[in-house]
């Protein structure tokens, strides 16, 4: 018994030590990004990142969306069909998707594909020492490697999380209409017609919250990784894992605020 708790207790010292360490790299990044105008951020890299995050990711966005977007049609027409409301398939993917899907769905893919990339990154850039070698050049490695990630993820994921959406909804318009035969305008009056503002900017601003969480998270392990090559597939996996946790956690709590506060 005494074991099992002495091991919950070092979990929990572990997960705290993480929070905290990830906070003031939240807070490093913070700074830097305000004092931009008096010590300006390196603009090229940044869009470098932006082009990696944003334009490379495109493809397996879109076919990861429409393929979400056609599963969630059939879905809700097998559904809808047994009340006789299969006109409502588009409303139904249309809110689903703007809401909730597309924004998690886009977090979760970039994870995997750029977050990933740069824990690995970083990582071996600590290993080979660059980034002492940035220390010793009186470079900060925080304003230098993770402010450009940052702010490149920021701007580029809310970016892929509309095209997530409209590549979704035209997956279901794609089902609705040829799969299950609604009548083509009266499947897009129906999407158009359930969908209000609060459903977009409400998966929009997730998206912004999601893209700092990947972003720092991902460099945070980058950049506290130990141990040559094991170490930096360790902290790959682990970035990825985190994220992920973290997007759908983040999630969660996030509907749950938007839906109390504005109802």
């Amino acid at each position: 018994m005494n074991e099992f708790f002495g091991k919950v207790g070092q979990s929990a010292a572990f997960v705290m030590s993480g929070v905290a360490r990830l906070g003031g790299l939240f807070h490093e990044v913070f700074v830097a990004i305000l004092n931009c105008f008096r010590v300006p951020i390196r603009v090229r890299a940044v869009f470098e990142q932006m082009l990696l995050a944003g334009v490379d990711s495109l493809p397996i966005i879109c076919l990861v969306s429409a393929s979400v977007g056609m599963v969630l049609a059939l879905q809700s027409a097998y559904q809808l069909k047994e009340f006789g409301a299969i006109l409502y398939t588009g409303s139904l993917v249309s809110v689903s998707v703007t809401r909730e899907l597309g924004p998690l769905v886009a977090a979760i893919v970039i994870s995997g594909r750029i977050g990933a990339r740069m824990a690995a990154e970083l990582g071996t850039m600590k290993v080979q020492e660059e980034v002492d070698a940035l220390v010793t050049m009186g470079l900060n490695p925080i304003r230098f490697l993770v402010v450009p990630r940052v702010i490149a993820m920021v701007v580029m994921l809310p970016c892929l999380t509309v095209i997530t959406d409209l590549t979704a909804m035209l997956g279901g318009y794609l089902i609705g209409t040829y799969g299950v035969h609604i009548n083509p305008d009266l499947y897009i009056a129906k999407s158009i017609e359930a969908m209000v503002l609060k459903d977009i900017y409400t998966g929009t601003s997730k998206s912004v919250i999601f893209a700092a969480l990947i972003a720092l998270v991902s460099c945070h392990q980058g950049l506290s990784v130990e141990g040559g090559a094991e170490g930096v597939g360790k902290a790959t996996t682990q970035a990825v894992v985190t994220s992920i946790v973290l997007i759908i956690v983040v999630d969660c709590l996030a509907t749950a605020v938007f839906y109390y506060a504005f109802p």
